[in-house]
């Protein structure tokens, strides 16, 4: 039984992570506790996180908010998955689709079989034929879907798009019944002399704000985690060179795609959001390979539609804090780490973190166990995330690039090497406890990088030819299907969710 419950909660710095923080928090613990965020309007935020992963629709659940109403507010738009192109080879292109790809037989895994039709006959259907979400993005179809027909094939498994700075506007929105919001610029932070603890923040006009558990969400900065605390920091530089990103928005082009799209160049790659106001780009690359007007440039030279802002420069160090919990100061967002968004996993980590701390919830004693496993299963999922960035970059035949060549020697973590081993052997995929990215994306990415394995599973072997031939012909039957009873992505979007004042459909 808690002895001495937290009562007091303050957050520093809004934006995405302090404001879903809130949000979630404040639903969470109810009336127990007070959440105080301070936020400054001087204060920019990063505000590129536009591109998402399934997992956030869990927020919608937890929070209680209407989807459709959420893409109104936030100029959303759905994502099926993302497109790369140029990585294998230039020309090349792949999908990492998300949900499941094709069907389980058996023991075994449905990529066992395909793998099995593929080594019979090299010109057989891709893996992609076999993937709901990967048809309709090459259709640009969507419609909610949570089964295929009467199947046991999965529906669509589905994210978004969304302008950044809108959505942490809509959390504000929902968590202020519960949320004291402060307008202020923290300039002094106060530690407790006998233990280090964070005992208050004084700001610009004086106040000074008292709490016992404090969430930094104040950015690359970390002003408490690493100002106050110095907890220390990690670079991954040197698995994951890119150090640097020029972003600028751009006209809304049609189609609307359901897909993000990341486009391999010199020194780096290009990410294409499509929300229904407006498309966000970003160059991201390696600053040791690249200049900055260069990189602007590039970017400018590759933007579909008319350019509404001119490039702006962000900088950042690939890597994470060497302590997400240090005494009673928890980082979230870009206090806790960075890695670049090529698999969409910064709001993600956010929402993975307050979700972990609900779960190792202190009381005012801080009991050390509790911190020490929250900083172990933090550090183990951004490793696991990691080692997926760098597949992207080290499986790769591209040379004709000084960076490209840079990538093809970057070192490989050991657990990143067992799964490539496993899966070259015999395209064994071995998922380690919880981690993000799960069998199909290792799957695909592998694949899409030009990874052949030199087998597949025995079992799979096992079932006659004439009803392995028939099993796979009938899954991508149920998939025309499905796929062509559902409306174009931008004809859903003006039926269920247009944003006032964007184009519809025809």
């Amino acid at each position: 039984m808690n002895q001495a419950p937290i009562r007091q909660i303050v957050i520093i710095g809004g934006g995405t992570a302090g404001w879903m923080a809130a949000a979630l928090l404040s639903r969470a613990l109810g009336d127990t506790a007070k959440i105080q965020l301070i936020e400054s309007d001087e204060i920019g935020t990063v505000g590129v996180g536009e591109s998402t992963i399934p997992s956030i629709r869990l927020i919608n659940s937890f929070l209680g908010l209407d989807e459709n109403e959420l893409l109104r507010a936030v100029q959303g738009t759905v994502k099926l998955g993302i497109q790369f192109n140029d990585w294998h080879r230039l020309g090349d292109s792949y999908l990492h689709a998300f949900g499941d790809i094709g069907l389980a037989l058996g023991l075994l895994p449905f990529h066992h079989y395909w793998l099995r039709s593929r080594h019979q006959d090299p010109a057989a259907p891709d893996l992609w034929a076999y993937s709901l979400n990967a048809q309709a993005i090459a259709a640009h179809r969507f419609a909610p879907m949570e089964r295929v027909g009467g199947t046991a094939l999965d529906g669509l498994r589905y994210a978004y798009h969304l302008d950044a700075g809108l959505y942490a506007r809509h959390l504000r929105k929902h968590a202020a019944a519960g949320v004291e919001r402060t307008e202020g610029k923290v300039v002094k932070v106060n530690l407790r002399a006998h233990d280090g603890f964070v005992e208050s923040v004084q700001l610009e006009s004086g106040q000074v704000v008292a709490g016992e558990l404090f969430i930094d969400c104040s950015g690359f900065r970390g002003l408490l985690i690493e100002g106050a605390l110095e907890t220390g920091y990690e670079d991954w530089r040197h698995w994951l060179p890119c150090d640097r990103a020029m972003v600028a928005p751009s006209t809304r082009v049609e189609p609307l795609r359901p897909f993000t799209q990341a486009n391999a160049r010199p020194a780096g790659w290009q990410w294409r959001i499509p929300l229904q106001h407006r498309s966000g780009n970003g160059h991201v690359y390696c600053s040791r390979f690249m200049s900055d007007d260069e990189a602007a440039n590039l970017l400018l030279q590759h933007i579909e539609g008319d350019v509404l802002e001119q490039p702006r420069l962000l900088r950042f160090t690939g890597g994470m804090r060497k302590r997400t919990w240090n005494r009673n100061c928890v980082a979230l967002g870009l206090a806790a780490g960075f890695m670049e968004p090529l698999e969409s996993t910064s709001i993600h980590l956010v929402q993975s973190g307050v979700n972990r701390l609900l779960g190792l919830f202190p009381d005012g004693n801080f009991d050390p166990a509790l911190t020490d496993e929250y900083n172990r299963q933090t550090r183990f999922e951004y490793e696991r995330i990691r080692d997926f960035l760098i597949l992207h970059y080290r499986a790769t035949e591209r040379r004709d690039t000084p960076f490209w060549r840079h990538c093809a020697e970057l070192p490989v973590p050991e657990p990143l090497q067992r799964k490539l081993d496993l899966f070259q052997a015999g395209g064994r995929i071995v998922r380690d406890a919880d981690e993000l990215f799960a069998e199909n994306a290792w799957l695909q990415v592998m694949l899409g990088q030009g990874m052949v394995p030199a087998g597949h599973h025995p079992l799979a072997d096992a079932l006659p030819q004439a009803q392995l031939d028939e099993f796979l012909s009938h899954i991508r039957t149920l998939l025309d299907r499905a796929v062509g009873g559902m409306p174009g992505h931008a004809q859903f979007i003006a039926r269920h969710c247009a944003a006032s004042g964007t184009v519809a459909a025809a």
